[in-house]
């Protein structure tokens, strides 16, 4: 009886016979090989979330707790970029996991009104109160209106524009030179924070906390929002019963949390406290901002509250969870963009010689650039959101449904049910962003013509999506564009080698251990 040849009944045509046998052996052998691989290499991510009795998924979580970003990266491209996580039974753990853009543009925009934050993510960021980034329907609603109302004032952007440059030339600029000088090695993810903490600082209640400075003392309420950050993360990968337990006997991450909260009281109210006092002796006079335009915690003390309904600007909690609010959209988030940014170009020099170039094409000068000048820095801006879409300054975030519903990738999904969108991961899928998506490749923005590629925001979800689509878009690449542009006109930066750069287990996607770098100053040309 001839023997059976099992593969050949498999995968017919792979095998054959006669002469060419031999030739087709490695093809077959590489086949297999492949095949094996992947059999393999799904085994050993799927192997972390296996179904465990009683506590379910819980000890693989955990497990790679420490590696999480790019571990939930693996699983998404396993499981066809939406994946179900079960936690222990009554922990509140189980959640739906997905960086699919056709999920995304379904729960962000096409079927908005069904996905809202929800009770369970309030409980979650309750340090930050009812900000514009935790409230839903009406409240929702009547926060962005106003809110837009004031960051698109012509006056406002004119104030924010003078801010962000003086603050350049009286605060990083002297303390790049010093370091620069005295050559030594600083952290450019802590230069940044400072910057755009005192930026931040100043649009918000006019207040310079002056955290830019040679000395680098430490800011209260600075560090307090890398607490709470760290303990948002916290709370969404343990059960509902233990960070409630440890935060009731105040253990852990949860006292940091609590201690964090009595921080952002007693910094806004003291800060709402002087500009109510500011206010009063201004008045009788016509413009109390020196002709430059008013910070936003001003002009939300004058809001009109016949125009927005449920704000009470006389309310000092509403006011404190709207400093808090804007502080969180404009500090982290710049910062962080440009720290990998940075890392991103010294391990790609040929981009910061384009980006000179353009800058040099535009006739930018070496100080005072104006705004028409820099919406001209295509490649530059290409350059950013190539950054942001590799390390986008939140790693992901959170909605509920109102009704069961049935996304497009075929997953159903029950009334209140939590819903993970994994911004980090949406922008390395290479069933989005194609083979090369790991790769940092600003011509991908790039037009056959020169201009800016657009993108889907469901596709590119940094500056989110739908109706919440951040307001403050433009304003935070322009702001990007003239830190870039003040650094590479008249700095180089050198990344100090062999220091290990991951991002933090954090909610924002800071730099674990920061980026240590020298300045050098260049010479005018």
């Amino acid at each position: 009886m001839p023997s059976i040849n099992l593969f050949e009944v498999s995968f017919p045509g792979l095998v054959s016979h006669g002469p060419t046998r031999s030739a087709s052996a490695p093809f077959v052998a590489i086949f297999c090989f492949l095949i094996l691989h992947y059999l393999l290499f799904k085994k050993r991510y799927a192997r972390f979330l296996r179904n465990l009795p009683v506590l379910r998924m819980l000890p693989g979580l955990l497990m790679a707790l420490h590696r999480i970003h790019d571990f939930i990266v693996k699983i998404l491209e396993l499981y066809g970029m939406t994946f179900l996580f079960k936690g222990p039974p009554f922990a509140g753990m189980d959640m739906l996991l997905t960086a699919d853009p056709d999920n995304i543009h379904h729960i962000m925009s096409s079927n908005f009104s069904n996905y809202i934050k929800g009770s369970g993510l309030q409980e979650i960021f309750d340090v930050y109160g009812d900000g514009i980034f935790t409230t839903d329907s009406e409240m929702w609603k009547n926060l962005r209106k106003s809110s837009q109302a004031v960051l698109h004032h012509r006056d406002f952007q004119r104030f924010s524009m003078s801010t962000m440059t003086r603050r350049l030339k009286s605060g990083l600029v002297p303390l790049l030179n010093h370091f620069a000088e005295e050559g030594t090695t600083v952290d450019l993810q802590d230069v940044f924070g400072r910057l755009t903490f005192d930026t931040t600082l100043i649009l918000i209640t006019g207040s310079d906390p002056r955290s830019l400075s040679v000395e680098m003392h430490e800011d209260e309420l600075a560090k307090a929002l890398d607490d709470a950050g760290k303990g948002v993360l916290s709370r969404h990968v343990k059960p509902r019963f233990l960070w409630k337990l440890q935060n009731w006997m105040g253990l852990g991450q949860e006292k940091k949390m609590s201690q964090a909260n009595a921080t952002f009281d007693r910094v806004c109210y003291k800060y709402i406290s002087a500009k109510r006092e500011e206010i009063i002796r201004s008045q009788g006079v016509l413009d109390i901002s020196n002709g430059e335009g008013e910070d936003l915690l001003t002009s939300f003390m004058k809001l009109d509250t016949t125009k927005y309904e449920l704000l009470n600007p006389s309310d000092d909690k509403f006011l404190r969870d709207t400093i808090l609010a804007f502080i969180l959209a404009g500090r982290d988030t710049i910062a962080f963009v440009l720290s990998w940014f940075f890392w991103l170009l010294s391990e790609n020099p040929h981009v910061v010689a384009k980006i000179r170039q353009e800058i040099i094409e535009n006739d930018l000068p070496r100080s005072g650039n104006g705004q028409e000048n820099l919406d001209k820095l295509v490649y530059l801006q290409g350059a950013l959101f190539e950054a942001t879409r590799l390390y986008p300054p939140v790693s992901f975030g959170r909605k509920s449904p109102v009704k069961s519903d049935v996304l497009p990738s075929g997953h159903k999904v029950d009334a209140n049910s939590k819903i993970i969108i994994c911004l980090y991961a949406l922008g390395r899928m290479r069933a989005v962003w194609g083979k090369d998506a790991l790769q940092f490749k600003p011509e991908r923005w790039i037009t056959e013509k020169g201009g800016l590629k657009h993108e889907p925001s469901s596709k590119f979800l940094a500056f989110n999506s739908g109706p919440r689509t951040c307001l403050g878009k433009h304003l935070a690449i322009t702001q990007m564009k003239m830190v870039v542009v003040e650094i590479l006109q008249n700095y180089d930066v050198e990344v100090i080698k062999g220091q290990k750069i991951k991002p933090v287990l954090g909610y924002i996607l800071s730099m674990k251990h920061g980026l240590r770098v020298t300045v050098a100053k260049r010479c005018s040309t």
